[in-house]
């Protein structure tokens, strides 16, 4: 494990790794209803000055090859279901018809549960296998729920999640097989966040919920130093995101710039923020200047996965794009439905609307002249397609049945 300690995004007070659990206490107690997560706190590692000679290790498998990167004492902790590396796919049918001869897929939906979560979780879970919590928890829009179902199944760890009533059946579906209990909330995503922080106070649970636990952000950071491995070791030129409460887009930033850190690139790649149009609260404070992000009274979208009216992480995810001279684009539903189609006719990726946004908000970045047509770029595809077949099945034209005859497949094929 490397040693590091905490310091608060906001304040900037330092804390020993065992001193605070969650958020930072004194900022915690200015927190208001209705407003984005105060006092998220940043793991700082304690880099050689000299920086990390053997990164990754050789041997270890997933997550434990970065542990050096890692705030875990011992990779054994980690769920026995491996976390990556998810793939980084060359797509040459998508290139020829972006005519973006440097675009990648980041294709995080072969991971265990289907989604980037996987990481977030796997980590989370060794955390609490490390602090001996016994139930672990957390709030979800469906993704993060059951990445936790999964590796608290796998670990033996008890787990309670809070999510929408209305969560996408087939994400349901997942964590409750995976023997979760599953507690339905009526209202939305961030009336079931607040729900599972009182309850994980009231019982005692280690809570997983994104960004309140600072080491979701360490787990998905990990998707930032497998590109760069997969790169040939070097930061690609901008890194397109699927944003909801903004935690992805800053571990992608967090990953790159602890390896900026070790000294083994020498730049943050510039941040696309992709948003919904009626969840677009981060996007709307990156393009208004402002300092901190307002958040939604609501949040709409067919992309269930990145609609959220209150961004826990949203402050540091505006800092990062500003940082690293990102840009924030919004996508309507519409096209990233057609993004779902595009995605799958020309790279044979399925995704879910959330992880489709980021091709949506591609061209979006592409037509406004935010990203160069010949920039090497990476897509964040961030969840399966399989967890959202409704969704899908919009974004494409289901036929007709036929008759069981050769001339009803003429007719069909127009032969």
């Amino acid at each position: 494990m490397g040693e590091y300690r905490l310091i608060c995004t906001d304040c900037g007070r330092a804390f020993g790794r065992d001193e605070v659990e969650y958020v930072c206490p004194e900022c915690a107690r200015t927190q208001r209803p209705g407003e984005c997560l105060r006092g998220v706190l940043r793991a700082e590692y304690a880099i050689p000055r000299d920086g990390l000679r053997r990164f990754p290790r050789e041997g270890p498998a997933g997550a434990a090859r970065f542990i050096d990167l890692l705030p875990i004492d011992d990779p054994a902790l980690l769920p026995p279901l491996p976390v990556g590396p998810s793939p980084l796919l060359s797509v040459p049918r998508l290139r020829e018809a972006l005519d973006t001869p440097r675009v990648f897929v980041k294709d995080d939906t072969v991971l265990p549960s289907g989604s980037l979560k996987d990481r977030a979780s796997s980590l989370v879970v060794a955390k609490a296998r490390e602090k001996g919590a016994g139930v672990v928890t957390t709030a979800s829009t469906g993704n993060a729920a059951t990445a936790l179902a999964a590796m608290a199944a796998a670990a033996g760890i008890e787990c309670v999640l809070f999510v929408p009533a209305e969560a996408p059946r087939a994400k349901l579906a997942q964590m409750l097989a995976f023997g979760a209990r599953v507690l339905r909330v009526t209202g939305s995503y961030d009336d079931a966040y607040a729900l599972c922080l009182e309850a994980s106070l009231h019982f005692g649970w280690y809570n997983r919920s994104t960004a309140y636990n600072p080491y979701t952000i360490e787990g998905k950071k990990t998707v930032a130093l497998e590109i760069w491995e997969q790169l040939g070791r070097e930061a690609p030129d901008a890194v397109v995101v699927p944003v909801g409460d903004g935690v992805i887009l800053a571990a992608v930033a967090k990953g790159f710039d602890d390896l900026r850190a070790a000294k083994l690139v020498d730049r943050v790649p510039r941040l696309v923020a992709v948003q919904a149009e009626g969840s677009a609260a981060i996007v709307d404070a990156c393009e208004q200047g402002a300092a901190t992000v307002t958040p939604l009274a609501r949040a709409t979208t067919i992309a269930d996965s990145i609609r959220v009216a209150v961004p826990a992480c949203g402050t540091w995810a505006l800092r990062a794009l500003r940082e690293t001279k990102g840009r924030g684009v919004r996508v309507s539903d519409d096209a990233i439905l057609a993004a779902i189609a595009e995605l799958g006719r020309l790279a044979g990726v399925f995704a879910e609307p959330a992880a489709a946004a980021s091709l949506a908000g591609l061209h979006g970045a592409l037509a406004s002249g935010a990203v160069s047509p010949d920039a090497r770029v990476v897509l964040l595809v961030s969840g399966s397609g399989l967890k959202d077949i409704d969704a899908g099945l919009r974004a494409v034209a289901v036929p007709e049945p036929i008759p069981p005859t050769l001339d009803a497949v003429r007719r069909a094929i127009g032969a």
